[in-house]
């Protein structure tokens, strides 16, 4: 082995290599003198206190590493925490997402239920009815030949069952308001009233089909429910001026949303009756313009008179169409509270209108 001269020393002593170096050399020179001694206790006791130092040098003890904690673990810990938190927040969301899945499932396959029942009764009904000829005692219209009209039979019997079922879902929603349940129990019940109010425009659109004029005439209404009648149904105008006062507390942004609303359903509504307007003076104009003008061709004349007669369809269609959006609208303006006021309002104000009738007709008369 080449030895190293002073000057060599000297340039690993100001690298800092020279002291471990130079305690290598002496532990080897240790470990040959006690070799060559011929001595295994003393070598191997020198072995074990040059482990024993070179433990103690670098590494830590565990009361050392217990007692001076490192920053990162300060920095694991806190981290630790807000993974916990936010996974305790993303389980809590879950859980009420599951919650109301649940519910509107619930609400859900319980509507389905009901419209199977009620539809499977509505033709166990119609059913017996056509078996016994009970169609011409049964419906309150006959047509101008005499005859009953099945169509408009089975629309009398499915009306009066919806207004039974209209009469349970008002006092639901009185019942939840008094309760005070859940906005999420309470959306799906004006859910399913504004549904309901659905179902009856279909209904009145299929009638309109078999016999427009027997609709638009309000013959399946109540006798006070015909003095406001427009073109087969409520004025949406009127419906909204009713319901106002029953709304409040409004926000600023509400209360111009439902003005906004009530100008646009008043343009709708004028548009839809100046129509009306305009298919009556046709009508009169195609049945005397042969009288006057001493025409021989009267058929073509009543001809495009029936034609304009069907445009009449249209009207009530659209004049449901505009209900049915007013209230829509009216929804999604309002919280779900106030809908669900609106709603039971309407439902009230409609009933009292029939009630009103009842009264009306058996009111005691004094004898001429």
């Amino acid at each position: 082995m080449m030895s190293s001269s002073p000057t060599q020393l000297a340039s690993l002593r100001d690298l800092g290599i020279y002291e471990p170096f130079q305690q290598m050399v002496s532990w080897g020179n240790d470990f040959k003198s006690d070799i060559n001694d011929h001595s295994p206790n003393t070598a191997s006791s020198s072995v074990i206190q040059v482990d024993h130092n070179i433990t103690k040098a670098n590494y830590p003890s565990h009361n050392q590493m217990d007692a001076e904690p490192s920053s990162n673990d300060h920095q694991d810990d806190e981290d630790d925490g807000r993974n916990h938190d936010k996974m305790k927040r993303r389980l809590a969301q879950n859980r009420e997402a599951a919650r109301k899945s649940r519910l509107r499932k619930k609400a859900y396959v319980q509507q389905l239920e009901e419209s199977r029942l009620k539809l499977a009764q509505l033709e166990q009904e119609l059913e017996k009815a056509k078996q016994q000829g009970m169609y011409s005692s049964g419906s309150s219209y006959v047509g101008p030949s005499g005859s009953i009209n099945p169509s408009i039979a089975a629309f009398e019997l499915e009306y009066s069952h919806w207004l039974e079922e209209q009469s349970r879902r008002v006092s639901e929603i009185r019942t939840a308001l008094q309760a005070h349940i859940s906005d999420i129990e309470l959306r799906m019940l004006v859910e399913s009233c504004l549904n309901h109010y659905a179902n009856l425009f279909r209904m009145k659109s299929d009638a309109a089909k078999a016999d427009v004029f027997y609709l638009i005439s309000g013959m399946w209404r109540t006798s006070t429910e015909r003095f406001f009648q427009w073109i087969g149904g409520f004025r949406p105008s009127d419906i909204l001026n009713v319901v106002m006062p029953y709304l409040q507390p409004l926000t600023d942004q509400q209360i111009l949303e439902v003005r906004n609303l009530q100008q646009s359903s008043q343009q709708a509504e004028d548009a839809l009756s100046q129509g009306i307007d305009k298919l009556q003076q046709s009508l009169a104009e195609n049945i005397v313009i042969d009288v006057v003008m001493e025409s021989n061709d009267y058929p073509s004349y009543m001809g495009a008179a029936i034609e304009n007669l069907q445009a009449l369809e249209g009207f009530v269609n659209q004049a449901d169409h505009l209900r049915q959006q007013t209230l829509q609208q009216m929804a999604k303006i309002l919280t779900t509270r106030q809908a669900a006021r609106g709603l039971l309002c309407l439902g009230e104000y409609l009933h009292r209108l029939r009630a009103l009738s009842s009264l009306w007709a058996a009111r005691p008369r004094e004898h001429a």
